[in-house]
């Protein structure tokens, strides 16, 4: 049924070396990305393009992140396996298919109930199983399963969340695109139960992350 050819393989590992060019160094983070067949993510009209440093549409008005995006926040996550990780913002599920080819316990939430459904049963059928994926609202994160080591935010939001910071564990990273367009990337970093230290990392462009004004 889905199919991974040596065609598909081949512009995969140059997909790999681009980001590599580009300046990704985490060996681990472009191994498990040479693993994911992105095609299989897109639309099939997208194919011929899966394996370029692109954005393609994935419907209900949301995207699939350039490769060197997923490629720079999972570098800037430090991962290691058996870390369990908060994603926000499950979207079509190859940055969730990354962090599980890292080793990591992925709990992911998706704010789009067309999407939520579609990338719910599509995940399995590859093989690839988070621990949970939720429909629901990424601002309030997911306390009943803090604290993580590692968040990760796919969408561009207006301001940091204050349940995604205390729901890190000490030591623990959030990752988050914070701003309209361009948004500029984040890092925080938990040093104590009180105390965070912060980096800024550029700019880049998401879609706007959704919140439940209910």
């Amino acid at each position: 049924m889905f199919q991974d050819t040596f065609k598909h393989q081949g512009l995969r590992q140059q997909l790999i070396n681009l980001l590599r060019d580009k300046g990704i160094k985490d060996e681990n983070v472009l191994k498990a990305m040479n693993k994911v067949p992105r095609h299989l993510f897109l639309d099939s009209s997208f194919e011929a393009h899966a394996y370029q440093n692109k954005a393609f549409p994935i419907g209900a008005d949301q995207t699939i992140s350039h490769p060197f995006t997923v490629a720079f926040q999972t570098e800037l996550l430090q991962l290691k396996p058996g870390h369990k990780v908060l994603e926000i913002g499950t979207g079509c599920g190859y940055q969730t298919a990354v962090l599980l080819n890292l080793g990591a316990k992925v709990y992911s939430i998706e704010r789009q109930q067309e999407l939520f459904k579609k990338t719910q049963l599509f995940l399995p059928k590859l093989g690839y199983r988070p621990k949970r994926l939720i429909f629901g609202d990424g601002y309030k994160g997911l306390p009943k399963e803090a604290p993580f080591d590692s968040i990760i935010v796919t969408a561009g939001a207006p301001y940091v969340p204050k349940p995604l910071l205390a729901q890190i564990k000490i030591g623990g990273r959030l990752i988050i695109p914070v701003g309209d367009d361009p948004q500029i990337m984040h890092l925080y970093i938990r040093t104590s139960a009180t105390e965070f230290k912060k980096e800024t990392f550029g700019e880049f462009r998401f879609v706007p992350m959704l919140e439940d004004k209910n």
